[in-house]
Parts: C-alpha cells; structure tokens; sequence
C-alpha cells in the first residue's frame, strides 16, 4: 500500500482525494518507480479538477510528471537503482501518474536523470520546462539568433514562460514577456525578461497582420494571443505554439505565412520520440541557471495538491510547483 492522490468516477460524481492506494490500482509495465518529486502543471489542475475530460480511465492517479529510482525493473534499459524521469505518454489520463509514492510504466517512456540534477531540481522543471526547451530548439533550429531581435513569451508568469524566459535570457535573446499579472514585473525581469506587457495587447481580436515586431515567438495561450502574435512576427520569422490557456481555437488567416513566410511550430511534448527528449534534457542541464529555477520554484506536499490544483488553473499560481509526495 502507498499514499497518493486517487481520481473517482461513480455514481457519487467525480472526486480527487489523498489516500492510502492499493498496488493492484496500478496498471501493466516492466519498470516500478519509487517517485520521489512530481509537479503540478496545467493539465494536472484539468484532471484533479475534471474541469476538462482529461482522465480517460478510472481510478486514476493524476500527475504527468515524476523523478525517482527504479525499484524494480523486468526492462534490460534499466536496473534497481537508475534514477529516472518520466514526462508526458499519457501517464496521468489513460496510465496512473506520478502524484503518488510508486508508478509503473513502460520502461521505454523513461529518461536517465542527468548527472546535474537531483530528482526534486529535474521536477521543478517537468513538463513544463522540457516543453519550454522544445521551443526553444525550434527557434533555434529555424536560425533564429540573438541579433535577429525580440522574442515573445506569452503566459510569461506561467511554468512554461517562466522556464523559457530563464533559458533564451542565458542564450543571449532579448526576450519581452507578456502576462495578466503586470505586478510580477519584478519577477519576471529577474528572470531575464527585457520587457513587461500586459497580455491584452495581445488578447483581443487583431488585424490580418500588422506591424512586424518579433523575430520568434513562444506561445503558451493560444486563441486571439496565438494570432496576433503570427501577425506581428517579422518576415520569415518562427512561431512555436505549446499551450491553450486561452483558448484551443486560433482565430487567423493565411497572411502571415503566405506575405511574410512566417513559420508555425507545433509544439508536442507527450509522445516525443526518446531522441527529442533526451535533446531537451541536455541541454536543460547546459543552459538552465539552477538559481533562476530555484527562484521560480515552489515545494508542496500531496494534502496541498488538490488545492493548488485549483488555484493553478484560476491563474494564481507563480513559475512552478514541486510535490514531494513522500509527505502528506
């Protein structure tokens, strides 16, 4: 038996609750985990909520996240012992997650914690973070530099804007963070943020395109903000879209990318091929400021998690949360 969060559908209604779990709870995979540290993101506060269909099986333990040791393994890649992280594969909607004090996954949905972080540092950045580094290789890749000017971050107060602000400031770019919560000015430019402005100049409906302004952009929102941002990107300029915050739909037209050859990245971060993953993990490690995640960074315990599940998604919640789930 172990404690974790258990997600319920019956009769009753839909309920999120901390709880002893039974190890049959647990579904089928050749590799169990002693988690250590998991993390709060979007999606989590979706599913411990049910605010979005997220859970797809039931009962379910929430969490797309978690860092911890191989307890057992049947999985030649791995051995008693391996430190590893998990991110995404559907672990916490249609295969039991990471809020909780054991999982059991596929062993090929695992990668080696590297050597610079410890598991509760590997969780402060979590999904959130390595999607952050996903966009920023695809700027990268698309040859975008530091000279070539601004770039976007939306939903900068965010686990994915915070991150991402920290990683392109250590790159050389001149970032301008976009966010509802103007008085976390400060916080943000410590990040590494160049400029502050309110997200409604973004959020509302815009023109077909206007006046070019970023050389890239990273999205975290979505709908109007998604748009207006593909309007305002310099020519031949890239867009790397990971959130909907705002909103799933996108509100735009052919003009940017047929007048100006702007380029629109779709960023996944769920079922990334382990090559892509173990990229992103590298160079976290490389271009990650530890004492900018350590700023960003606030530490739970599983009874705090359905709250702050709450709060996460009514936007009150700052950078990013780690759960030490072996306290309650």
């Amino acid at each position: 038996m172990f404690k974790g969060i258990l997600i319920t559908k019956d009769d009753a209604g839909y309920k999120a609750a901390l709880q002893t779990i039974d190890p049959t709870v647990l579904p089928e995979g050749d590799v169990t985990v002693q988690v250590e540290w998991s993390t709060l993101n979007y999606k989590d506060g979706l599913a411990i909520t049910g605010k979005s269909p997220v859970v797809r099986r039931f009962p379910m333990v929430p969490g797309i996240d978690f860092a911890g040791t191989v307890t057992e393994s049947t999985n030649p890649a791995w051995k008693t012992g391996d430190k590893v992280i998990l991110n995404g594969w559907g672990v916490g909607e249609t295969h039991c997650g990471g809020l909780a004090e054991v999982a059991r996954v596929k062993g090929q949905w695992l990668v080696p914690l590297p050597k610079s972080f410890t598991t509760r540092q590997a969780m402060a950045i979590g999904t959130a973070g390595y999607t952050a580094m996903l966009c920023v290789l695809a700027l990268e890749k698309h040859g975008i530099k530091p000279q070539d000017g601004e770039i976007l971050v939306t939903g900068a107060n965010g686990g994915v804007g915070s991150v991402a602000i920290a990683l392109l400031a250590k790159l050389g770019y001149s970032v301008v963070a976009s966010t509802g919560r103007l008085h976390e000015d400060e916080f943000l430019k410590s990040l590494g943020a160049n400029l502050v402005i309110d997200r409604a100049e973004l959020s509302a409906p815009g023109k077909a395109i206007g006046k070019e302004r970023w050389a890239g952009v990273i999205d975290t929102v979505g709908s109007h903000t998604l748009a207006n941002a593909c309007a305002t990107t310099k020519y031949r300029g890239a867009v790397a879209a990971c959130g909907l915050a705002g909103g799933m739909d996108f509100p735009s037209n052919v003009a940017p990318f047929i007048l100006r050859g702007v380029t629109l990245y779709g960023i996944d971060s769920v079922m990334a091929p382990l090559s892509v993953r173990q990229e992103a993990w590298q160079r976290l490690a490389r271009d990650l400021d530890p004492t900018k995640l350590d700023a960003m960074t606030r530490e739970i315990g599983l009874s705090e998690v359905i709250v702050m599940g709450a709060e996460l998604l009514e936007g009150k919640v700052r950078g990013r949360v780690v759960v030490d789930v072996n306290r309650d």
